[in-house]
């Protein structure tokens, strides 16, 4: 069993590690796929908001389909979408092709990061849950995070092509081994019904709390962290390239904080959020003070960590809200997570436009320390008894 675990957990890292990526390793190729294709880099930058639009969209979907039909089905398809329409974005042979092929790649990707912690969730015990649910969130992120720097090395040696292609064929070599190693999972004899799904799950008591914390948790670290690569270009003056390796360093405290997130808690008790919150906000502040380069990469690491403790805390209380539904309650968390992290992108360009990129981060600090007091409360909270499945 032991083994089994250890090869699903490994499976599901790698493959969250590539799809994540593949969303995130668009932001240095723009330039290049603007020229190639003869465009503007706002008019190339929509290739991007495809992804992002047909993601947002099928994880509000993808969920409750894990529910009726079995999640490690939902996954199998999803990771062999998600690599054919990669790849096919390295064969674009003109704009609209390239939107229509990214497009259904966010769509398929959708189906990736909520059904997998839903089947986490079903397959690990109490005990074990949420450091295998931190293990493939630190992977996630650590694919988000290094996607600039793998991305940058292979636009600047090859073309932007070669990035889709390569995060495609790593996504299809896990797809088959994602067939072997991720048990199907047992069908709810209950129809299907997207509509009753989501009123079962907006109607479990504390549900919607934890989603709107899950919500400004996205809002303080991803609008801030969107920006990294630039704020740190803006003070160092490093190449994109090196920029990457710094930023990299949030992914790689996100895998030191899945390791160590289980005997942390056992230490810490009822002060392991409190303390989360205040390594995250003092790692924050951190990028605020000083342009010196070991200390971003200090900062971004306890950035990661900080996030990867709070969020799989809260994934974690979500499930224990509404297990009958994990995959329903996942897809809130997946959407909260994501819309959050799209507004907050979007302040924190207003607040680059109006006053420059070196503020963003101070109000982050604010956000995910309060974030951090507010999930203590809600995950101190007795688990209300579960309202039944609505067909």
């Amino acid at each position: 069993m032991k083994r089994n675990t250890s090869t699903l957990l490994f499976t599901l890292g790698f493959l969250a590690f590539w799809a994540n990526g593949d969303n995130y390793a668009a932001a240095p190729l723009l330039v290049s796929i603007a020229a190639d294709l003869n465009l503007g880099v706002s008019t190339a930058a929509l290739s991007v908001t495809a992804y992002m639009v047909t993601f947002g969209f099928f994880t509000v979907l993808f969920g409750p389909l894990g529910d009726r039909f079995g999640r490690g089905r939902i996954i199998k398809v999803a990771a062999f979408g998600t690599a054919i329409f990669s790849i096919l974005g390295g064969f674009a042979f003109n704009f609209p092709s390239l939107v229509v092929f990214r497009g259904f790649n966010g769509a398929f990707a959708a189906g990736i990061f909520p059904v997998t912690m839903a089947l986490i969730g079903e397959q690990f015990s109490d005990e074990n849950r949420q450091g295998a649910i931190a293990r493939v969130m630190g992977m996630m992120f650590l694919g988000g995070a290094s996607a600039t720097a793998i991305g940058g090395i292979i636009a600047e040696f090859g073309s932007w092509r070669g990035v889709y292609i390569l995060y495609g064929v790593a996504e299809l070599i896990l797809a088959f081994i994602v067939v072997r190693a991720v048990p199907a999972g047992k069908p709810s004899d209950k129809p299907f019904s997207l509509f009753a799904s989501y009123r079962t799950a907006l109607a479990t008591p504390g549900l919607a709390a934890i989603v709107g914390t899950i919500f400004f948790v996205g809002f303080a670290v991803f609008g801030s962290f969107s920006y990294g690569g630039h704020y740190v270009e803006e003070l160092t003056g490093l190449p994109l390239i090196l920029v990457g390796l710094v930023v990299t360093a949030f992914g790689l405290g996100a895998v030191a904080g899945s390791r160590v997130i289980p005997r942390l808690r056992g230490k810490l008790g009822g002060a392991f959020l409190p303390t989360m919150g205040i390594i995250g906000s003092a790692s924050l502040g951190s990028l605020v003070l000083t342009a010196s380069v070991p200390v971003m990469v200090a900062g971004f690491f306890g950035f990661g960590l900080a996030f990867v403790s709070l969020q799989s805390t809260l994934i974690m209380a979500a499930q224990m809200r509404l297990p009958q539904l994990r995959g329903t309650a996942m897809s809130l968390a997946s959407f909260a997570m994501f819309l959050g992290g799209g507004i907050g992108t979007q302040v924190n360009g207003i607040i680059i436009d109006s006053v420059g990129v070196s503020l963003i981060y101070a109000p982050a600090a604010v956000f995910v320390l309060l974030t951090a007091l507010v999930a203590m409360r809600l995950t101190r909270r007795p688990v209300p008894a579960a309202v039944p499945a609505q067909a």
